[in-house]
């Protein structure tokens, strides 16, 4: 399949800016017709759900919308999709329900690769309930998490393993499955971060093995939400604090208050632009233009699973340009090196402060940020602090001419 990205990089208005975007990681520019979604249900009727009326028939459809286009992206199964605020939220919500049975006995494992809002929830619940917490280390040199490491941690004891399924910091893409596997064996349950896989990754739910598995729309062209899947049966076994009048159906139950209807609109329809990123290479016109809409056949599954593939040939292709030029850079460390990783690219510079460098890279409307991304015990194992790096991340409107921008700003700052 081929990837147009002049035809991609149509649909996002931001672009017009002359900015080069590298800061997808923390969030990507939105297409043209995601924010035309929002609009559309937020200023049409809308009313609180139901079946009386097109205001409570729209609202109805936007969430219906949402639970498949989100189960499609997941290969899940809608009754399995929850909305939330963000990840952090749901992180937060799934772990003080989730602690109600963990006792002085019981043991948490959580990794120094996961973003804070992987860590901390978990660590902060198992404290409340005297829950043991232990801690699996990455290798700082190669930036690899071992399965062989997960597996030492896990005792009959376990309760929760909570891993990255990508690092939003460095890259580095665990073998989830084969630690589901390890998980499973003890009786415990997988709790999987995969807020920035999934904006390069097409996920399974089923073939990796997570019990619980989160993302969040922003980073792949949506509006902010965030959204956790899980197989029905497994919602089924868990009540949260809830209103009395709130329903105690599965997902709803867990989702508190009226839904942003708007918000899940938006989220469909960044879904049906990651698949139409791809086309059989002769129809890119206006349709494709304005909406994502490609000539690829099949279900929108399928459809996704042509758009991934297109996406990694297309990144795969820029992460070598940018990799290969860094390497030409004086001073430059790279600190992901990881075998399986996303296109998402930690840097440091001897005798530079990272944040300078971003700020001389912006002069010419060049933005990949410096910190430490609330990846933060990731920093710190890399000896990084609490500062970090200078981060470069690629989305699908990427290009070439974006790279070369970068490796332009970053060669006359090293100057």
């Amino acid at each position: 399949m081929a990837y147009d990205v002049a035809r991609i990089r149509s649909m996002f208005p931001s672009l017009e800016s002359g900015w080069a975007q590298f800061d997808g990681p923390g969030g990507t520019q939105t297409p043209r017709v995601v924010g035309e979604a929002v609009a559309s249900v937020l200023t049409g009727p809308l009313s609180n759900r139901g079946t009386t009326g097109e205001s409570e028939e729209r609202a109805e459809a936007a969430v219906h919308g949402f639970r498949l286009a989100m189960a499609d992206l997941v290969n899940g199964h809608p009754r399995g999709i929850v909305h939330g605020r963000s990840a952090t939220q749901l992180a937060y919500d799934f772990s003080r329900m989730l602690s109600r049975g963990w006792g002085e006995r019981d043991e948490v494992v959580v990794t120094r690769l996961d973003h804070d809002s992987n860590v901390r929830p978990w660590v902060q619940a198992a404290e409340r309930v005297g829950a043991t917490v232990l801690w699996v280390d990455f290798d700082p040199e190669t930036g690899e998490l071992a399965t062989a490491d997960i597996e030492a941690a896990l005792t009959d004891r376990t309760r929760l393993v909570a891993v990255t399924a990508a690092s939003n910091l460095i890259g580095t893409m665990p073998d989830i499955p084969a630690i589901a596997n390890a998980v499973h064996a003890v009786g415990a349950l997988l709790y999987v971060d995969g807020v920035h896989y999934t904006a390069h990754e097409l996920p399974d739910i089923d073939a990796l093995g997570a019990d619980f598995f989160t993302c969040s729309p922003y980073k792949f062209l949506g509006p902010h939400c965030g959204v956790l899947a899980a197989q029905p049966e497994l919602l089924e076994m868990f009540m949260p604090d809830k209103l009395l009048p709130a329903t105690n159906a599965v997902p709803e139950r867990f989702e508190f208050g009226t839904l942003p209807y708007e918000l899940l609109a938006g989220a469909t329809a960044a879904v049906d632009v990651l698949a139409g990123l791809a086309t059989s290479g002769d129809s890119s016109g206006e349709a494709g233009e304005s909406s994502g809409a490609s000539d690829v056949p099949g279900s929108r599954r399928a459809r996704l699973a042509a758009s991934y593939a297109a996406l990694h040939e297309h990144e795969d292709v820029l992460r070598a340009r940018i990799e290969a030029g860094l390497a030409e850079l004086p001073g430059v460390t790279l600190w992901s090196r990881a075998s399986r990783r996303t296109p998402t690219l930690l840097t440091t510079f001897a005798g530079h402060a990272a944040s300078d460098i971003t700020a001389r890279l912006a002069e010419g409307r060049v933005l990949a940020p410096s910190h430490n991304f609330y990846a933060l015990e990731a920093s710190r194992r890399l000896g990084l602090g609490d500062e970090g790096g200078l981060r470069v991340g690629l989305a699908p409107y990427t290009d070439a001419d974006d790279v070369e921008r970068l490796l332009d700003g970053l060669a006359a700052a090293l100057a």
